[in-house]
């Protein structure tokens, strides 16, 4: 009898490990504090609070980006598929988006990111995140 219930209690337990332990740290909305594009040796543009970021937990999510650069207005409200991979990169999937891309994870914080990336071209962009 004694045995049962701690069987009940351990399957309980792990049940609940389980469901929560899948939560990935990046799911939720992030606030996109800062995106910017460099290239070595030259000044680059940095834009400030563009938008949000929500990341599902079934690798979908949402943009909900607007931006002015050089005159020209960027919305950017397409969803997009995500890929977390081996807690050193993400890989965004989004037609037509400037954030559609593989991004190393220079910082993985419970409340901020930064991630890097390169277009071929020298042009190394920058994105931090905050919730």
């Amino acid at each position: 009898m004694m045995r049962n219930k701690f069987l009940k209690l351990f399957l309980i337990a792990f049940s609940f490990t389980t469901i929560f332990s899948c939560s990935h740290r990046l799911t939720g909305e992030w606030q996109v504090k800062r995106f910017e594009s460099a290239r070595p040796g030259e000044p680059g543009t940095s834009l400030s609070n563009i938008g949000t970021i929500n990341f599902s937990n079934n690798g979908t999510g949402e943009k909900n980006i607007n931006y002015l650069v050089l005159g020209i207005r960027r919305e950017d409200k397409t969803p997009f598929k995500w890929i977390w991979a081996d807690d050193k990169y993400v890989t965004i999937e989004s037609e037509g988006s400037d954030f559609s891309k593989t991004w190393i994870i220079i910082e993985n914080r419970k409340k901020s990111q930064k991630w890097k990336s390169t277009d071929g071209n020298n042009l190394v962009q920058t994105l931090e995140l905050i919730k």
